[in-house]
């Protein structure tokens, strides 16, 4: 018997990935979204952002049957398993909105019926799972809970889905079985953790690469001060030498999870850890230090500056929590004008890549989509992630600084 499975916003970035995922895995899979836009464009074979491999996908498992998408909720008591990929938020000033976790939660409760199986796969603050699974105990619907978190990365999602371990959080022996019983479905090695730890898990994965960044970006600040080239010092420190392989490079260290995810571990925490604090302050202000920097080289006063890149990280069309929307707010109080261009992101607002190019005084990267590889700019740019082509006279520099 087929597995069927109903997924919660199930035309957004975790849930279509999963949803194509287990339909091509042999599962009756339902997407439910509440967005009729993205419905449509579903329904119509045609993925609503990028994803590498998903187009042919969708298309295929639309076509056999296995995979259908709809607006009413009542879709939910049709399938044995229901899977939510509604997480919880934070507000302005950063702290967990557990309530609105639980308004979210009650429109799915209430058209649960006794017997399934609710899979939480959005990151939750720790300790929502067993308290979902209580008052589902004490007030119904009699269901098995459990916390499977996502761990993929955007635009990978459907290699990612089945390749990588799946952490199954079961509120009970009998929500681990049937958990893994559907995620087994994938091909993917199965951990089982209590709820809590997996809650903990993704959490601490999330801030753990959060604060990376952060090192890195620190460092970058404290070359940038003392004229030193940070993109050079980091080609030495990891060169043929593997304790350093893994240090990232400096950049924006944006989108909807990683600040979010250290927040809630510092909420969790009762606002204890100095450390992921000390990484949101550098991570969040790195646009602010560019704009600084790049005043005392040039009078901004009077200059048209250009953004190249509005996502959150490159070859990506999602602009949520982008530090690149950051930092023009900051250059719109210290330049003339601001030009902002991105490839994947259609914005009424936004002008061509040859226009932003041709009338900048001042050229900023805010995402290193592949489009700007190789680009020869003739202006002062100011690039974080070191990623573009660097002018011919600079570069001379470079090797003679290197030899």
């Amino acid at each position: 018997m087929k597995h069927s499975v109903c997924i919660v916003g199930g035309c957004g970035h975790i849930g279509l990935p999963l949803g194509i995922a287990l339909a091509s895995a042999g599962a009756r899979v339902t997407l439910l979204d509440n967005s009729e836009k993205r419905v449509r464009s579903v329904a119509a074979g045609r993925m609503p952002f990028l994803e590498r491999g998903a187009d042919e996908a969708l298309t295929r498992t639309l076509a056999d049957g296995s995979l259908s998408v709809t607006t009413d909720p009542d879709a939910v008591r049709t399938c044995d398993s229901v899977v939510v990929t509604i997480g919880t938020p934070v507000d302005e000033f950063l702290s967990p909105q557990i309530r609105s976790f639980d308004r979210a939660m009650d429109g799915i409760l209430d058209r649960m019926r006794d017997g399934q199986l609710l899979i939480l796969r959005s990151t939750v603050f720790p300790g929502v799972t067993e308290r979902l699974h209580r008052r589902c105990r004490e007030n119904g619907p009699k269901i098995d809970v459990a916390h499977c978190p996502e761990r993929i990365a955007q635009g990978f999602a459907l290699e990612e889905t089945g390749g990588l371990p799946q952490i199954i959080g079961g509120a009970t022996p009998t929500a681990n079985r049937r958990a893994k019983a559907l995620f087994g479905m994938l091909g993917a090695r199965l951990i089982e953790l209590p709820p809590v730890e997996a809650e903990l898990c993704k959490l601490f994965c999330n801030t753990y690469r959060y604060i990376n960044f952060s090192i890195a970006n620190q460092f970058y600040v404290i070359a940038d001060k003392f004229g030193a080239d940070f993109a050079r010092v980091r080609a030495a420190m990891t060169a043929d030498y593997p304790r350093m392989a893994g240090f990232p490079g400096a950049g924006f260290a944006g989108g909807p999870c990683l600040l979010k995810d250290t927040m809630q571990l510092a909420a969790f925490n009762h606002n204890d850890f100095v450390l992921g604090q000390a990484a949101m302050m550098i991570n969040e202000g790195l646009p602010t230090f560019l704009v600084e920097s790049a005043k005392r080289r040039h009078d901004l006063s009077d200059a048209t500056v250009a953004i190249l890149g509005m996502a959150f990280k490159g070859n990506n069309d999602d602009p949520r929590d982008s530090l690149a929307y950051k930092l023009r707010k900051v250059l719109t109080f210290e330049a003339a004008r601001v030009l902002c261009t991105d490839p994947y992101i259609q914005d009424p607002s936004f002008v061509p890549l040859e226009r932003a190019l041709e009338e900048a005084d001042v050229v900023f990267l805010g995402a290193c989509h592949d489009e700007y590889r190789g680009l020869s700019i003739d202006k002062p740019v100011v690039d974080v992630f070191n990623f573009l082509a660097k002018p011919a006279a600079e570069a001379e520099d470079s090797d003679r600084a290197a030899a």
